[in-house]
């Protein structure tokens, strides 16, 4: 009996994989009989993507940032993901990073707060559901993302992992969904918050940034659900990220042709002889083995004209490099204090060369470090006492240059009364912290970074402290 079930599940089995083509076949489940267990392929391919529409789901449809980015809602998303499928991303994680709330068998070693962890490959995607606001988007690609604060969660044992979306990674598996957007968007970062009782410092900082009139991404506060075969269990809040390889550059150049660099590695520093084209990643133009932009920015910082010849230093590194946008993401970013970037740390930056102007420009990434004197060394003073100019020759070597200075010197004054003036900040956090203390305190244990929800409240008091004690050091910095 038992070989007659076998052959018979068998004959099944072959009979859907030879009825379908090789793109057909998408997932594999476990059909169990009283003896053994025997593979069936399972074919997902044959849906009707019954909410699609041109506004919603199309390409052809601008982004909508209203929708997507709205301030001051808190609004719900829920994957659905297969138990099959996310049973691989769990196994996927696991040869990674080795097993869950325990000791990592990857390289790198343990990494809280910021340390680089040396793994070159990505998690996988798997197609999953999204749902929002009653509609699905379909067959999208999930996966987990971060660095060293995926695996420090992932070692803690915290199911509260940050999410990349891709919603047409499958579209040559599944044709319903070419060219599938979400309002427009491709791509979309969902980030857990690390680090953050408060929950509020990725998407404050990146406000920031952009009230001060920088080029950043849109982020805005949500709350995930995810059901991975037993129903929709609550992931907390987290903060959606709008990806820069994708509408950062559409919506804020003129043109998204240029050469977008996101550095990582030594040659990150921009420390003399670090020229490396394998650690300038480019997230574009991949094909044109053209770096040609950021090496002439190495060799014209680290030019003898520095020091013999200061007027044509800066004649020619202001061709290659946008300079004043530069000297204002720095004062912005020291003003706020944001450790885990360029000047501790060799990556969490993009450096965008503007066809408009033919210079590099730098756009801020990854920002839920920032707003605390932070980890590893701590975040930079106002006048780097601290920094070793060869090792960071863009903050040093341009902090040493009398003109330069004074430009950064405006500029901190400007964030201190602008963007992150303390009247302003105040009522930021208690406008967010009113919208997210129902979501942030229920989080579930294994889902957050909270011990108790009573943890969150004093995070958002130790970020009005902060803003009040950033205003006074500029004061004293500026010599007010």
């Amino acid at each position: 009996m038992k070989n007659y079930k076998t052959q018979l599940l068998s004959l099944c089995m072959l009979f859907i994989i030879f009825s379908c083509t090789s793109d057909d076949i998408s997932d594999v489940a476990t059909v169990e009989d009283e003896d053994e267990e025997v593979a069936v392929v399972i074919d997902d391919t044959d849906f009707e993507a019954i909410d699609w529409t041109s506004d919603t789901h199309s390409k052809d449809a601008d982004p909508d940032f209203d929708e997507v980015f709205e301030d001051n809602a808190i609004k719900r998303l829920d994957f659905v993901i297969s138990e099959e499928r996310w049973q691989t991303m769990l196994t996927d994680m696991t040869n990674l990073y080795g097993t869950f709330g325990g000791t990592s068998n990857g390289p790198g070693g343990g990494g809280f707060g910021g340390t680089t962890v040396d793994i070159d490959e990505d998690p996988i995607f798997v197609p999953g559901e999204v749902f929002y606001e009653g509609k699905e988007w379909y067959r999208v690609g999930l996966r987990f993302k971060g660095n060293s604060s995926l695996k420090s969660s992932w070692e803690s044992g915290i199911l509260k992992l940050s999410f990349k979306l891709d919603f047409d990674e499958f579209e040559d598996d599944y044709p319903q969904i070419k060219n599938q957007r979400f309002y427009g968007f491709k791509k979309l970062s969902l980030k857990n918050n690390y680090n953050d009782k408060s929950m509020l410092r990725e998407k404050v900082a990146t406000d920031v940034f952009r009230s001060a009139g920088l080029a950043a991404s849109h982020t805005a506060f949500y709350a995930l659900y995810v059901d991975h075969g037993d129903g929709p269990e609550y992931f907390g809040v987290y903060t959606l990220v709008e990806e820069v390889d994708d509408t950062v550059l559409e919506d804020q150049f003129s043109s998204d042709e240029g050469n977008l660099y996101k550095p990582d590695g030594d040659a990150a520093s921009f420390a003399n002889g670090t020229f490396d084209e394998d650690e300038y990643v480019k997230k574009n133009n991949e094909d044109e083995a053209d770096f040609s932009d950021v090496q002439s920015l190495l060799t014209i910082l680290h030019d003898g004209t520095r020091t013999t010849d200061a007027a044509t230093w800066r004649t020619n590194l202001d061709a290659v490099l946008d300079t004043d946008v530069f000297l204002k993401y720095l004062a912005v970013n020291t003003v706020i204090q944001n450790w885990d970037t360029y000047g501790r740390m060799t990556h969490n930056y993009f450096l965008y060369n503007n066809p408009d102007t033919n210079k590099l420009t730098w756009i801020p990434w990854d920002n839920n470090e920032a707003l605390q004197t932070g980890n590893q060394q701590g975040a930079l003073s106002l006048n780097f006492s601290e920094l070793s100019a060869s090792s960071w020759p863009l903050i040093g070597y341009l902090y040493q240059d009398d003109v330069y200075k004074a430009k950064y010197d405006a500029y901190v004054k400007e964030a201190a009364e602008g963007a992150f003036n303390e009247t302003t900040m105040q009522a930021l956090y208690t406008s967010y912290a009113s919208l997210i203390e129902d979501y942030a305190t229920t989080e579930i244990d294994g889902y957050s970074f909270l011990n108790s929800g009573s943890d969150f409240q004093p995070a958002v008091n130790t970020l009005k402290t902060h803003v009040t004690s950033r205003n006074a050091a500029v004061s004293s910095y500026l010599g007010e």
